[in-house]
């Protein structure tokens, strides 16, 4: 199918126009003088007011479906539960919900005296293991050259190994909780212990708040990454056998209705839900826009069939005396304004669903004609009464 231009005009309210200024209302009588018995005349304004909009006729699928419903998701690996690694105070916060952050970035501040507790015990069990390496690799020598008895050495092994665990723990602790080892062994010591993020994406939940207390296992701040946002569907049993992967589902969400997202099957469960007995269905979305944030429910079909055929959205279509009818679009411009005309056409219902159908004539349609989207019943309503006005 030949691609063609697009063009649509969202417009305002059409119920407003009875407001409008004299001259408006002059220039509205003005189109409807020069209109015939076979076309509607209006002017931008009422069309605006109609919430009118235009578009070309496009293919799309109006075969065989599946309903699903579902919610968006992300991957485990891009969502993360920050917490404490050890009991502290909160002394601040550096982000609000909704903030985007960086892999690293700062969440928060906590101290507490046992923060600088694990920093000084590191020290000197640091500063201890000089000596005791030294003793250690000493007995080692005159084990090994018969000068010492084993007994000393096996001592000397002991404190070093034991020493040394005790220093790679603490040594864990420190860098878990983002700590230079470094300038710790110089004698610095931290009174605030950052709380940084593990992944980069944004704030969706702060649970603590300023000079609160944390326990190393209370949840602090909740991040996730939405780069990888999916639709996870649920298919009940009866509909298994004709999902498989690869097939596209067209879904909307609530934070952008009159949008048509579109996704791919990724993979289909082998698990049965109980309670609806169902399996699980994970999508990966193609046109991701608008706020599309996990846990928001989804209504979608799973195209099961392919019947690519020109369609008009049903609000184009409209019915009159047992025909079917679409509006073609023009406009005509004069004195800077436009004028815009709709001619009915009559067409061919072919396949339906609840949104879209198809329409067939037996006229050519020209290369990038418009024709009305919504407002079918309103603009035969506004052509039967022209032709009244006409036959008297």
């Amino acid at each position: 199918m030949k691609t063609y231009i697009q063009s649509i005009f969202t417009l305002a309210s059409f119920y407003l126009i009875t407001g409008c200024s004299s001259d408006s209302e002059a220039h509205d009588d003005h189109a409807h003088e020069h209109g015939s018995e076979t076309e509607v005349m209006l002017s931008t304004l009422q069309v605006e007011g109609m919430h009118l909009t235009t578009d070309v006729l496009k293919e799309r699928n109006l075969g065989e479906y599946v309903e699903v419903n579902g919610q968006l998701e992300v991957p485990p690996q891009n969502e993360a539960s920050v917490t404490a690694i050890i009991g502290a105070n909160v002394t601040s916060i550096k982000v609000i919900e909704g903030d985007k952050i960086n892999k690293g970035q700062v969440l928060a501040y906590l101290s507490h005296p046992d923060l600088i507790k694990v920093q000084t015990d590191y020290i000197n069990t640091w500063s201890q293991m000089e000596y005791i390496e030294q003793d250690y690799k000493r007995q080692e020598k005159l084990y090994e050259e018969n000068v010492s008895s084993g007994r000393d050495f096996q001592k000397a092994k002991s404190e070093y190994l034991t020493k040394n665990g005790q220093l790679k723990g603490l040594e864990s602790q420190l860098k878990m909780m983002s700590l230079d080892i470094n300038k710790i062994q110089e004698g610095h010591l931290y009174e605030l212990v950052p709380v940084r993020s593990p992944i980069e994406g944004f704030v969706r939940a702060v649970e603590v708040k300023t000079g609160q207390f944390v326990q190393p296992q209370k949840e602090m701040f909740e991040i996730v990454n939405i780069d990888h946002i999916h639709a996870d569907f649920m298919v009940f049993e009866k509909d298994i056998h004709k999902v498989k992967k690869g097939q596209k589902i067209e879904f909307s969400v609530a934070t952008i209705e009159d949008k048509t997202l579109m996704a791919t099957i990724h993979s289909v469960g082998k698990a049965f839900e109980q309670d609806p007995k169902a399996i699980h269905l994970h999508a990966e979305i193609e046109n991701k826009e608008g706020l599309l944030i996990p846990g928001m429910y989804v209504r979608g079909r799973i195209l099961t069939s392919e019947e690519m055929v020109l369609a008009i959205p049903l609000e184009g279509l409209t019915q009159q005396d047992g025909k079917a009818y679409v509006f073609s679009v023009n406009q005509k411009f004069s004195e800077g304004k436009a004028t815009w005309i709709f001619e009915p056409i009559e067409v061919i219902v072919g396949l339906k669903n609840d949104r879209y159908a198809e329409v067939r004539t037996l006229m050519e349609f020209k290369k990038g004609q418009l024709f009305a989207q919504n407002s079918a019943y309103i603009l035969m309503a506004e052509l039967k009464k022209e032709e009244a006005e006409h036959s008297h």
